[in-house]
């Protein structure tokens, strides 16, 4: 029996999985699909938010307050990228201006610090870039741009350095209580727990009802990403928004933290909850409403276009609270944007309700929160490179040319914790693939690497979920 089943390993469920890691408890991970953050957690903005858009008395905004500045400290033990860059809010009219002073003030009622309003000037002198019809903007130096996927990765290899089990391709299907705890269906068998945490994103209504007689209901949203080459990558240098609405936080423009653009979302109520495919005129919206804020963007550098689907609660706010009617069931569903940003926070939540329904829990004593470097070959010093060729001359062997990556990282990623299974797992972790030409030469060679490591045939190689096979044959 497990003492806690984590349902999700998205960037909530990972970050809870590493922070119950602290303690001496049985935990498993588990994830229906055969990665980590295959779900919410890589299609989204990946921005590290100051907090001042979330109502103050709010889940959102509490948390989002209190998970920002635990960013940094964070990333640093578990060697993720991260970047506080700031951010502004673009007013274009009164109407506009009205917006931003009422942002302003519910940022200083959640005590969110290093604010201020600047005129349409200012607003210029920080960011040329933006539109001369800007009559203002809120800037909030807080703000940051992050590696999500990565981060997640992150999370959950050191939550298994710290004895977390996961399992991968294991589909939930149905939920029944039992006299200590809850017996999870899945289609790999049976798991018993005395404490489940639900963190299945835009499922997580459809796991609460098999419990609770108090139902959820998740709203799946889709937004849809332009993301642009790194020639493009400085035309901003800080997180740009345009006023929210009642649709969110409104198209984007941001660089990222690898120095690419990236523009969006848009937002749209979905029936298929897993509906990624991008659509022509939903991205000639963007493009429009993205002009706006900043008139020059170069579209005709576009990489790739994205779609990613978030969980909107019918609350309105996040859902974070252990089950009334089913003890020991533990909901943190709806965790939409800001939800990255209040991660942390959510996780260190969670495991004092896990604490509360255990009557307290022990500290592990061998406890690591660093997980080893991630060696990017790309960031290093002419010296570095000479000395790690020699080390090792696979980090000679450059596999992607637009990335700078090499078969030394590649090996690196399939073979850590929670190693990368897929084309794109590789793609997530160690980035062959992700530059200008989107995997048209490195590709075969990233296939034929991880078809070696696995030792399985190169046909069976998967580009990422189930079933998404690459090659049907030899051709000659």
């Amino acid at each position: 029996m497990y003492d806690v089943v984590i349902v999700g390993a998205g960037i909530t469920g990972t970050f809870i999985a590493r922070e119950l890691s602290r303690y001496e408890l049985k935990i498993l991970l588990i994830d229906k699909e055969n990665d980590i953050s295959n779900g919410t957690t890589k299609a989204n903005t990946a921005i590290i938010h100051a907090g001042f858009d979330a109502p103050y008395n709010s889940k959102m905004g509490y948390f989002n307050v209190r998970g920002n500045p635990m960013f940094d400290k964070i990333c640093k033990e578990l060697d993720v990228p991260f970047k506080r860059i700031g951010s502004l809010v673009l007013a274009f009219n009164q109407e506009d201006l009205i917006t931003i002073e009422k942002l302003f003030e519910n940022g200083l009622k959640s005590k969110i610090p290093q604010m201020e309003i600047l005129d349409g000037k200012q607003a210029k002198k920080i960011e040329p870039n933006i539109s001369d019809d800007v009559k203002g903007a809120l800037y909030a130096r807080t703000a940051g741009i992050i590696g999500p996927w990565e981060l997640a990765i992150a999370l959950a290899e050191n939550a298994m350095e710290n004895g977390v089990e996961l399992k991968l391709n294991t589909e939930v299907q149905d939920i029944t209580k039992s006299n200590n705890g809850y017996k999870i269906v899945t289609n790999l068998g049976n798991i018993i727990t005395k404490i489940i945490v639900n963190c299945a994103g835009i499922y997580a209504d459809k796991l609460n009802n098999m419990v609770s007689d108090k139902k959820l209901n998740i709203i799946p949203k889709k937004g849809q990403y332009y993301l642009l080459d790194k020639m493009a990558g400085n035309l901003v240098n800080k997180v740009i928004f345009q006023c929210p609405t009642e649709k969110g936080k409104g198209v984007v423009v941001t660089p990222t933290v690898h120095g690419n653009l990236i523009v969006g979302p848009d937002s749209e109520i979905i029936e298929e909850r897993e509906d990624t495919r991008t659509e022509t005129l939903r991205l000639k919206y963007i493009k429009e409403v993205a002009t706006r804020s900043v008139p020059n963007i170069p579209f005709e550098q576009v990489i790739t276009t994205f779609a990613g689907v978030r969980a909107e609660p019918d609350t309105g706010d996040f859902i974070i609270e252990e089950v009334e009617d089913s003890p020991g069931f533990i909901n943190v569903a709806g965790i939409k944007s800001p939800g990255l940003s209040a991660s942390p926070a959510i996780a260190e939540y969670v495991v004092n309700l896990v604490g509360n329904i255990y009557g307290g829990l022990n500290e592990s004593k061998n406890f690591n929160p660093y997980r080893k470097k991630v060696i990017r070959f790309a960031e290093l010093s002419d010296e570095e490179k000479d000395r790690l060729i020699k080390e090792n001359p696979k980090y000679g062997n450059i596999i992607c040319r637009c990335e700078t990556v090499t078969e030394g990282e590649i090996l690196d990623a399939i073979h850590r914790k929670a190693g990368a299974r897929t084309v794109d797992g590789i793609k997530r972790r160690a980035r062959p693939g992700s530059g200008r030409c989107q995997g048209g030469f490195c590709l075969p060679r990233v296939m034929e690497i991880l078809a070696r490591e696995m030792n399985e045939e190169i046909e069976k190689t998967l580009k990422d979920g189930l079933g998404s096979y690459i090659l049907t044959g030899k051709t000659k």
